[in-house]
């Protein structure tokens, strides 16, 4: 099946295919084994300095066997399992597909630079992409079609092991498959990894391997193709670590399939994209839907919930968080390129590039996607998701109403993505956050929220509210102690296992991360295109200010 999308929209589909992660190694923050694929000797080694704990990520794969017939407005490219198109508009009427398999193609094996890069983007400007572009006047769900079969999803019997399959095994994918198999060795819940999936076969393998080692009588299949993965009726959930712009397909594909999801963050590229997954939630509402943004366990968070729904500070007036590091080396620069890839044979680049096609084989933006504006938001999805989150799920405040930002390179020139950004986000009730959010400097700011008649500190694992100078009559100063929970990831990830369990909502739920995912796409494009964004939560549609 492929996606098709009706003329008169200007929605993004995410093609037929997955992807393959472009974390070389398990990310420093997971705490994991980071030998998953072999490190250049010249890659440049990771900074440990960080104010806040870290959020990394994954990629993934490939797509159905299928043959497309395009009109003169198309442009196709073949991959390894069939032929993705990148077009002006829509498939024409005489679409048809055909399941014989495409012969492989065999792409360019040259290292690619990033001025290479930019030059075969340069190249491709005149094939417009379908997706909510820069510069339109109007954002709107995305229409993205399954390109599964549905299928009926099933829960495990109270006894029985929940069965996951991940979706990109690089960094963040081979973090969560270390974590899952250690929290069920360590007897805290009881799951098994038994498939992975990435378009880089080196990847799957690996993590098959570890997988089936750490396991005792676990088999553990390898695909190169997600549908495969999700087309067995033996899998519960589906663990998707893939890259940003693929999150929107796989997490419909997913939920298509009956599966129960937990997506790396952001949760999409795009917030057409992201409304999009949310209209497709809402068709599976029986399924699980966890969204990575782990510091929303911290129980501090409830607790300033509670304290402000208590109304003891007043009305929330504005909030401020941050999240800062710095590096030597440049940031996401500390994933290394591995010379066994070879774009044709053990790796499905085109399958990996998805709607972000065709482009000429670059191994930096392969492995340090994150430094790329078209593959990621940079600092903000992958960074600032981490402390929004739990802010905006502590004041409750509605949906974002208005969002603008800047963002500057200060420091690393070559990345493309900001290395310093700054957002201002109002939101239904009149309240403001501000967000700060750097790769060039580590001291961040303190995260609180801002009432008429008292302030709520969150700097510490507990909260402290201290009132403001002209109620210190009224309102005494306060500690509230807070659990130590231990690891965030691990309490996010068991959270969802529960949830899949007792079907009830999971913490990081679509409808806190449809928040998030206004936020953080109306930032980006408020950075790049230089203007304020609004959206209507009514009509849920996003435009220029």
């Amino acid at each position: 099946m492929v996606s098709i999308i009706p003329e008169h929209t200007t929605t993004r589909p995410a093609s037929v295919c997955a992807l393959s992660d472009a974390h070389a190694s398990a990310c420093s923050s997971s705490g994991h084994n980071a030998s998953w694929t072999r490190r250049s000797p010249h890659a440049p080694r990771r900074s440990t300095s960080s104010s806040t704990p870290a959020g990394c990520k994954d990629h993934e794969h490939t797509p159905n066997r299928s043959i497309i017939h395009i009109s003169k407005r198309s442009v196709a490219f073949p991959t390894e399992h069939g032929t993705l198109s990148a077009r002006g508009k829509s498939f024409p009427d005489d679409f048809t597909t055909e399941d014989p398999p495409m012969s492989t193609h065999d792409m360019p094996k040259s290292g690619g630079s990033r001025r290479s890069f930019l030059a075969q983007s340069a190249a491709l400007a005149g094939v417009a992409m379908v997706g909510t572009q820069a510069g339109a006047k109007t954002i709107e769900a995305a229409n993205i079609l399954p390109t599964v079969k549905t299928r009926k999803g099933s829960t495990p019997k109270a006894d029985e092991a929940i069965r996951m399959g991940i979706i990109g095994t690089g960094g963040m994918g081979g973090g969560h498959l270390h974590a899952f198999i250690n929290m069920t060795n360590q007897g805290k819940c009881n799951a098994q990894i038994v498939a992975v999936c990435d378009v880089c076969d080196l990847k799957a393998e690996d993590a098959r391997r570890v997988a089936e080692e750490k396991q005792d009588g676990v088999e553990v299949a390898s695909y190169r193709n997600y549908h495969d993965l999700l087309k067995r009726d033996d899998i519960h959930a589906v663990l998707i670590a893939s890259p940003e712009h693929w999150h929107a397909q796989h997490i419909i594909d997913a939920l298509e399939a009956g599966k129960d999801v937990y997506t790396e963050k952001p949760m999409t590229l795009r917030l057409d994209q992201g409304l999009a997954v949310r209209r497709a939630i809402e068709k599976h509402s029986d399924r699980i839907f966890q969204v990575g943004t782990q510091a929303i366990m911290q129980p501090k968070y409830n607790k300033a919930r509670d304290v402000v729904k208590s109304g003891l500070i007043g009305t929330p007036v504005w909030s401020q968080t941050s999240y800062c590091r710095n590096s030597t080396s440049g940031e996401w620069n500390y994933y290394g390129i591995d010379d066994r890839w070879e774009p044709g044979k053990n790796l499905d680049w085109n399958a990996w590039l998805g709607y972000l096609g065709p482009r000429e084989w670059d191994p930096l933006v392969y492995a340090r996607w994150r430094r790329y504006k078209d593959f990621s938001t940079g600092i903000i999805g992958d960074l600032l998701v981490h402390v929004m989150t739990p802010l905006i799920f502590s004041l409750d405040s509605g949906w974002p109403t208005r969002v603008v930002a800047t963002g500057s390179h200060v420091i690393d020139k070559e990345m493309e993505n900001h290395d310093q950004v700054n957002l201002n986000v109002q939101f239904e009730d009149g309240h403001t956050m501000i967000i700060a959010g750097s790769t060039a400097n580590e001291v961040g700011l303190e995260t609180m929220i801002r009432g008429h008649k008292a302030n709520i500190y969150l700097n510490s694992r507990h909260v402290e509210v201290r009132p403001e100078r002209i109620f210190v009559d009224d309102i005494e100063s306060e500690r509230i102690e807070c659990e130590d929970i231990g690891n965030d990831q691990d309490a996010l990830r068991l959270n969802w296992l529960e949830c899949i369990r007792s079907r009830q909502p999971a913490k990081s739920n679509i409808d806190l991360a449809s928040k998030v995912m206004v936020a953080v796409d109306l930032a980006t494009r408020s950075m790049w295109e230089g203007h304020a964004f609004s959206f209507d939560p009514d009509k849920m549609r996003a435009t220029k200010a």
